[in-house]
């Protein structure tokens, strides 16, 4: 296993914006899985005010050396002036999910 593997945190205005931004990651084989967690209250500052929002929040599963990529790739797709762009990184996982993990990011351009 390669390690350095990442979780990709972003919000987004849609359930339908959420899946473009997942579809477009996984399609350029940049992360190997996404989840979409729907109906997320956010509450947050944003021009000097406190806002509220129904978001979705797409997590995706990648290694930080796809990690310029998916930024670049969530900035093209999301509708966001300042989209949330997060990286958490993974310090320990099941084997054979990570393994996996590296396997599917590494087929990148061999569709």
């Amino acid at each position: 296993m390669k390690g350095g593997w990442v979780i990709v945190l972003t919000t987004t205005s849609s359930v339908e914006e959420a899946e473009r931004i997942a579809r477009g990651l996984l399609e350029k084989r940049l992360v190997a899985c996404v989840n979409i967690v729907r109906d997320v209250k956010s509450i947050y500052w944003w021009q000097g005010a406190i806002e509220e929002a129904v978001e979705a929040l797409v997590i995706a599963k990648t290694r930080q050396d796809k990690l310029e990529a998916v930024e670049k790739t969530i900035r093209e797709l999301h509708s966001y002036k300042v989209p949330e762009i997060i990286a958490l990184p993974v310090i320990a996982g099941g084997e054979d999910y990570l393994g996996w993990l590296d396997k599917t990011v590494d087929q990148a351009g061999t569709k």
